[in-house]
């Protein structure tokens, strides 16, 4: 490429001392304002997202109330029915829950005859079942962590502000989320196995109709030789 003082003899010098001078990229003063303002992750795949995509997934509600004996008269109604029948024999309740969350053999039986022992003891020395509550409360934790559900500090955050520096904190939102996962057990305990239940029974299948595989083995076609 032929020198530009060479193409153009008549320039000046002031113009030739610009010439000589080397490119400066330029950068965009609306760009970086644009970045500062909006900062970009990278996924594992390498492609960028946004800020809000990187913090954590907002959590969601609880499908029934914890008073709502007969759930929400939708297409589970039937269940819905009778969890709340189980909610009178609360051992096969708390043991249907916990073998829908554990899907593991003999979940079932194991919870269900622990919690009879459990409940046994507190009506022998205490005339109520004010025991077994203290044991069953984490399976309710549990389930809030499995299916990401908002717990008692963030909805009375949401609803009233209050506990605003728990729900901060995750350490501390933790702790009293376990608290009042307690205190709903120990208070209102066939309320808190009566949800539980509905909520497991729209979000798991039972384990015992979880078919297995079965590998169906085609015979070859009729083969003919050819010439």
């Amino acid at each position: 490429m032929a020198n530009k003082e060479e193409s153009n003899p008549l320039l000046t010098p002031e113009v030739k001392d610009e010439l000589k001078k080397p490119n400066k990229p330029v950068i965009s003063s609306a760009a970086g304002a644009i970045s500062a303002a909006f900062p970009m992750g990278w996924t594992a795949d390498g492609l960028p997202m946004g800020h809000g995509v990187v913090g954590e997934p907002n959590r969601g509600q609880w499908d029934s109330g914890l008073c709502a004996c007969f759930g929400r008269n939708d297409e589970f109604c039937s269940s819905d029915i009778e969890v709340c029948l189980l909610g009178m024999a609360p051992c096969v309740l708390y043991g249907s829950n916990a073998e829908r969350l554990g899907s593991a053999p003999g979940t079932f039986a194991n919870h269900c005859l622990l919690y009879t022992g459990l409940y046994m003891l507190g009506q022998s020395f205490f005339g109520s079942n004010c025991v077994a509550p203290c044991f069953t409360y984490p399976t309710r934790t549990a389930i809030r962590r499995k299916f990401n559900l908002e717990g008692s500090c963030e909805a009375l955050n949401r609803s009233c502000g209050c506990c605003g520096s728990f729900v901060e904190d995750e350490v501390q939102r933790e702790q009293c989320e376990s608290a009042c996962d307690f205190a709903t057990h120990f208070l209102c305990h066939p309320c808190a196995l009566c949800q539980e239940g509905r909520e497991l029974r729209r979000r798991l299948p039972h384990p015992g109709f979880n078919a297995q595989q079965v590998v169906v083995m085609i015979p070859p076609g009729d083969q003919t030789m050819g010439r």
